[in-house]
């Protein structure tokens, strides 16, 4: 039995539907960022942003192509394209969250070329200040944006052998401590300021891990690495506003990874800082793209992580692309695919809300939300089919379908009483869902 009471308040439905890149087909065409809005996409995060190889956007040497100049003339800096891009995910009323730093090397074992260490930690900063400045205080025909988080560069754990940072534990510490401490001696609390997009924890969550992360020593130096950033900046003061993470794992395991990472934030001492899972994906398989199997384990990560420390999530990616990892989208035809619909029901959650009492078995993930005078409640079913029983009028409620055959689809089922199936979500609302063409 499936209960819920939509007098009880819980808190609030937290951003655990935000995305990385938005669903952009060629440069200058924002048609597709309807689907941000729509579906309330709180975030975008920019990373790896229209490819690995494009010079033009987001990216420091994109915007500051000559580490030798001035960095306080605002022609050292070309913002011609990065400007259309934020200003167009404003305009679609997602925020992006900006990753100071690279995009991936995929073959940076041949040949790096932009992932080695700043040669002046102290001008990188102020690079990034300057950035900041045209963003949020209208520096160089700039904008009052008023973009609140800033990450400090993205998985640099593996030094020679990564693909994303040719440097040392080390380097990347006195990077962030520096860069850190002159952002947030500059902007205060107008920004939050954090990192370092970790490549995640499964050394520390057993059988829960993917049984790829459980090959070799890496792993293992992913949760040292963890643990030596915050004895560093710890020791260094610097401030650390969020820490941001990675996961591949399916939901249970990302969930006990999100445990680990705020047990061990306590234990330095940070148990106030926001809790970042800004890259994951449960079906980055060519193969899995629009299945079932990708939407409802989609929904159960955002449903499950709703009930843990972490504050914002953000799915690799929402491009249109054959990109393996970019999943809301058919690369074709250029239309949403059903995990498209996972995260459009989570932000009908999202703009409801506030989170009410919701009580569910273990059979399906269950998240209910209320406005005060509109209800949902978005379920999912991993496991093999179900019988369900609510406490939900059904003169008044609605049940959706999202699968690889349903698109939020309205059905006739009652939602007092009926089967939900492996792999299938439900999204049950006593108001019209409208969905975006």
């Amino acid at each position: 039995m499936i209960k819920i009471d939509f007098t009880k308040e819980i808190g609030k439905i937290k951003a655990m539907h935000g995305v990385g890149q938005p669903p952009l087909y060629g440069f200058g065409n924002d048609c597709y960022f309807r689907y941000l809005t729509d579906a309330h996409i709180p975030y975008s995060r920019l990373h790896d942003t229209l490819g690995t190889y494009d010079f033009r956007v987001v990216e420091i040497p994109n915007i500051f192509r000559d580490f030798d100049a001035d960095e306080n003339d605002p022609a050292s800096y070309d913002f011609v394209f990065t400007d259309w891009l934020i200003g167009a995910l404003m305009k679609a009323g997602c925020e992006p969250v900006y990753r100071l730093g690279v995009s991936i090397e995929n073959y940076a074992a041949m040949k790096a070329y932009r992932i080695f260490p700043p040669k002046d930690n102290a001008k990188w900063a102020r690079i990034c200040e300057h950035i900041i400045r045209h963003y949020n205080e209208g520096w160089a025909d700039g904008f009052t944006y008023g973009i609140k988080y800033w990450e400090i560069w993205n998985e640099p754990e593996d030094g020679e052998e990564s693909q994303m940072w040719f440097g040392s534990a080390q380097e990347y510490y006195d990077l962030y401590v520096t860069t850190a401490k002159h952002l947030k001696a500059c902007f205060g609390d107008s920004i939050r300021v954090g990192g370092y997009a970790s490549c995640g924890f499964y050394a520390e969550i057993g059988e829960k891990a993917p049984d790829w992360a459980m090959i070799g020593t890496r792993f293992q130096y992913y949760v040292e690495y963890f643990h030596n950033f915050l004895k560093h900046i710890k020791a260094e003061n610097a401030p650390i506003d969020f820490f941001s993470w990675h996961s591949y794992a399916q939901p249970e395991g990302t969930a006990a990874m999100a445990e680990y990472a705020k047990k061990t934030l306590t234990e330095y001492g940070y148990s106030d800082v926001e809790l970042h899972l800004n890259e994951w994906n449960t079906a980055p398989d060519p193969e899995l793209r629009g299945t079932s199997f990708a939407s409802a384990t989609a929904a159960a990560m955002m449903l499950l992580m709703q009930n843990t420390k972490t504050d914002v999530l953000c799915y690799y990616d929402a491009a249109i692309s054959v990109v393996d990892y970019a999943g809301l989208f058919d690369p074709l035809s250029r239309k949403p695919c059903c995990t498209y619909y996972a995260f459009k029901a989570f932000g009908e959650l999202f703009a409801l809300g506030t989170q009410v009492e919701c009580c569910a078995d273990e059979t399906v993930a269950a998240i209910a939300a209320t406005d005060g005078s509109r209800n949902a409640v978005m379920l999912a079913n991993l496991g093999e089919d179900v019988k369900l029983e609510t406490n939900l009028d059904a003169s008044r409620f609605v049940v959706y379908l999202i699968d690889e055959d349903h698109f939020f689809t309205p059905t006739e089922l009652n939602p007092m009483r009926f089967t939900l199936k492996k792999n299938q979500v439900a999204f049950i609302s006593d108001d019209t869902v409208s969905i975006c063409e």
